[in-house]
């Protein structure tokens, strides 16, 4: 008999561990980016079709779009959306590949280049996701 009771409060326990969890993760997740990526305002209008800090952009075939929980997103789920964002770009074409769509915390961190030229001058220190200006 005491195993029956053990074994209900497990699995009434279960459920609630489940919907717990994605809460407590995202309140100590820390996401890494890389030293080439950009930040941006980003307008999901007809995927691959964007629009990048208010200029016609399009979106790699295969580009990776993670959400605020570091989650794989389909850019249709995503269209009429404007979101601050961190992004690589595509070495030939210029187009967008890995897309962060940033969570408050993350889009405060300040400064962050939004250019090439700006990444190429300011100094990136990657194990405090920081950028410093010369």
């Amino acid at each position: 008999m005491h195993r029956c009771v053990t074994t209900r409060r497990r699995l009434l326990a279960a459920p609630a561990a489940l919907l717990l969890a994605p809460l407590a993760a995202q309140a100590w997740m820390s996401r890494t980016f890389p030293a080439n990526a950009l930040r941006g305002v980003l307008t999901f209008t007809a995927p691959p079709d964007i629009l990048l800090n208010g200029q016609a952009a399009r979106l790699a075939p295969g580009a990776r779009l993670r959400g605020t929980d570091n989650m794989m997103k389909l850019a249709g789920t995503l269209t009429g959306q404007r979101r601050v964002v961190n992004y690589t770009l595509e070495i030939q074409s210029g187009a967008l590949l890995d897309v962060w769509i940033l969570r408050d915390d993350e889009a405060a961190k300040r400064p962050w280049p939004t250019t090439l030229e700006e990444a190429h001058t300011w100094t990136f220190d990657a194990a405090a996701q920081t950028w410093t200006k010369p």
